[in-house]
């Protein structure tokens, strides 16, 4: 008789492996409850005797359990249940050991390029990664269905953050409330903080509020700089009153204060920028944080708001120094410029900031750009309003919400519990091109994702305010008191739940013969449009504010390629590559311009309502600048958030400022010397809607090498 081991092995049926389990079982129980030699020898006959071929070795563990009941031997049934449960903990738990000896030994190319924000050799990122090891072994044994961990496993669906999940007090991403926290105070660590009366401490409070926010979550977090502007107002006071005292005309106190706040605001900016840049969080790494530039956030701010958001593209532009004292592309914080009737137009008031927002994009790829036209058309909230406000981080963008106490819109505050990603390429080949299966298929997987977002949810069902005092006590998304549960935030839209999706250029593909940019469009919509009444049919059901999110697969990409292939071998223009095209974007390798693609894009991006971002791959246009402005309005009237990729790289090597390039084995080098250490290559990227800067696993870089260029940077007479 031959015996199936779990991993599909055979070997040949070994009695003794029988009898020794139920030898050291014995040695756990009291002597009258252990088994005779006489009877171990019977059952170890019993097995011999089924008259099989073959035989799976969970059915002989069953076999030895049922023959134990029969001698009476309850307590030793018992405990040999218990040491075959352990057993397989304990094969379970080889993975992970794998997994923690790969990463501490510094030569897996997983660990080294799972996130180009980390460097997984500094121990503040292993002590971060170790710790999402064991989160996710514990996430994968007790805390997950089989089936789902099972679907994420052969890439069906991809269940994030797992490396999270086991402290069931973490969620995703916010919008961090500043707001509140400075003008009413905080408290971080048990230390009250005041409201500052001056600029350049506003600053430096709103970088250790961001530390501490961001280091209490997994996601990525976006501040305002329209909730530091009033402390430019303050500061300005107070010079003014400084240069009165001093028996000063009152036009050099005004022209003294005037210089002295627009020092301040230099300070401040740098201060921080320097501080978000240089602290680490308990992640292991810079906080991951976004600063929204929204002059309509404000009317009696707008001044000082417009004179903060010069100096930060002002100081953008200029870059940050590496270790060579070398200015170059940092990749935090991610900026968001909000684009409006005041500064889109030549002539407006505040068009010489979209000019230098233009310049700064050249030069450092940053800012984003949303459009308050266009988001006002497209975020109505119950009031029949529309609002314009800014992502979380990345692209997670919050459901349109009225806060019942006021009657008004809020956002800052409120936050996203966590995200589980379809894999629309795995759908459409499983159903092997027949719709109808397409449609059950895709009905099938969507509650997959559904019960997985319900696990999500639960696990923060039972969260307190005590978790987490920053978050929900002291004002970053809350102010509720000791003890009180959370609960009531994950309703009523205060905090939305992601169902994400990736690959529907590839779905398309295969099932139409067609891409979505051309005559696979109608059905590319139809599968949009389904996400979004599972997504409608859920939040009716639970109040819970489900949204569809165009996922930003970053090391993912390269996983589900890879299943894709395992499970469907390699199909032309479908699974041949180590890569499949992220949310609904027009595929890397498709010619198509600028303005085709951004207006193409837009139809999807409405029906991406939980988050999305477009993007043009350009050359370096730091002399066209002119260029960028026609993007600049085409995006404002077309399009709610947009961004622009460049280049601008740097070899410590032989100080060559450029494009590092990419060879056919997908080594990055530099052109000029031939460098190809990555310790001395200063290379940023548009990962996924972020910049990147520890380079990536090989599907995302060969997915960043077969970029093509929207725009040729070449005159219209040539």
């Amino acid at each position: 008789m031959q015996v199936v081991k779990r991993n599909g092995s055979i070997v040949d049926f070994d009695p003794s492996k029988i009898v020794g389990a139920i030898t050291k079982a014995n040695e756990t129980v009291k002597e009258k409850e252990r088994a005779s030699k006489k009877e171990i020898q019977e059952i170890v006959d019993y097995i011999k005797g089924i008259n099989k071929n073959r035989i799976l070795v969970e059915d002989i563990q069953d076999l030895v359990e049922e023959k134990l009941m029969d001698f009476k031997h309850f307590e030793l049934a018992k405990k040999y249940i218990i040491y075959r449960y352990t057993r397989a903990l304990v094969r379970k738990a080889n993975t992970t050991d794998q997994s923690i000896k790969e990463l501490i030994d510094g030569e897996s190319e997983y660990w080294n390029t799972e996130n180009s924000n980390k460097n997984a050799r500094i121990v503040t990122t292993q002590r971060d990664y170790l710790a999402g090891i064991t989160s996710t072994d514990i996430t994968r044994r007790f805390l997950l269905p089989e089936d789902i961990v099972k679907a994420h496993d052969e890439g069906i669906i991809h269940f994030h953050d797992a490396d999270y999940f086991a402290q069931n007090a973490l969620h995703n991403c916010d919008l961090i409330n500043l707001e509140d926290m400075l003008q009413n105070g905080t408290n971080i660590n048990g230390v009250m903080i005041e409201k500052p009366h001056k600029f350049l401490t506003a600053m430096t409070i709103a970088t250790q509020i961001i530390t501490a926010v961001t280091s209490s979550q997994y996601g990525g977090a976006t501040v305002t700089m329209t909730h530091l502007a009033p402390f430019v107002r303050e500061s300005y006071k107070r010079y003014l009153q400084k240069y009165r005292d001093r028996k000063l005309s009152e036009e050099q106190c005004v022209q003294f204060a005037k210089e002295d706040v627009l020092r301040e605001i230099k300070d401040g900016v740098q201060t921080f920028q320097y501080q978000v840049n240089s602290m680490t969080t308990t992640n292991g790494q810079a906080p991951f944080l976004s600063v929204c530039l929204y002059l309509g956030e404000t009317e009696e701010y707008k001044e000082e708001l417009a004179l903060i958001v010069e100096e930060i593209l002002k100081q953008r532009i200029e870059g940050m120094k590496n270790e060579k004292g070398v200015y170059i592309t940092p990749a935090f914080p991610k900026l968001l410029y909000v684009l409006e009737e005041d500064n889109i137009h030549e002539g407006s008031k505040y068009w010489y900031l979209t000019e230098l927002a233009a310049k700064c994009t050249a030069k450092r790829m940053v800012p984003d750009y949303i459009s308050e036209k266009i988001m006002k058309q497209l975020k109505i909230d119950k009031n029949g309003n529309g609002n314009c406000y800014p992502c979380m981080g990345c692209r997670s963008f919050l459901t349109p919400y009225v806060d019942p106490k006021t009657n008004k819109p809020k956002y800052y505050g409120r936050f996203n519990q966590g995200v589980v990603t379809i894999n629309l390429v795995d759908v459409a080949l499983s159903s092997n091109g027949d719709f109808d299966n397409f449609w059950k298929i895709f009905d099938e997987r969507l509650e997959l994702c559904h019960r997985a977002l319900q696990i999500r949810h639960e696990r923060l069902a039972h969260v307190t305010s005590d978790v987490a005092p920053i978050l929900w006590q002291h004002g970053a998304l809350a102010r509720l008191q000791k003890g009180e549960s959370i609960h009531p935030l994950l309703h009523g839209g205060y905090s939305t739940i992601s169902l994400g999706y990736a690959g529907l250029y590839e779905c398309v593909k295969y099932m139409t013969g067609h891409s979505h940019t051309g005559e696979g469009k109608v059905f590319g919509l139809q599968v949009m449009q389904h996400l979004n009444d599972r997504c409608k049919e859920w939040k009716q059901e639970e109040d819970i504010d489900y949204s569809v999110y165009g996922t930003p697969i970053e090391s993912t990409t390269y996983k589900f390629a890879k299943n894709l292939k395992k499970r469907f071998g390699t199909i032309e223009g479908i699974t041949d590559k180590d890569y499949i095209t992220n949310s609904y974007h027009v595929p890397v390798f498709e010619e198509i311009d600028a303005f085709s693609k951004l207006k193409l894009e837009s139809e999807f991006q409405k029906l991406s309502p939980g988050g999305a971002v477009s993007y043009i791959e350009t050359p370096n246009l730091q002399d066209n600048l002119e260029v960028i402005l026609q993007v600049i309005k085409y995006i404002y009237d077309n399009i709610m958030y947009a961004e622009l990729n460049t280049k601008s790289d740097y070899c410590q090597k032989c100080g060559y400022t450029g494009e590092i390039l990419i060879d056919d084995n997908l080594e990055w080098y530099c052109p000029n010397c031939g460098n190809r250490d990555h310790s001395t290559l200063n290379v940023a990227r548009r990962t996924c809607g972020y910049i990147g800067t520890n380079f990536w696993n090989k599907g995302r870089t060969q997915e960043i090498k077969e970029r093509v260029l929207h725009i040729d940077n070449k005159d219209d007479d040539e």
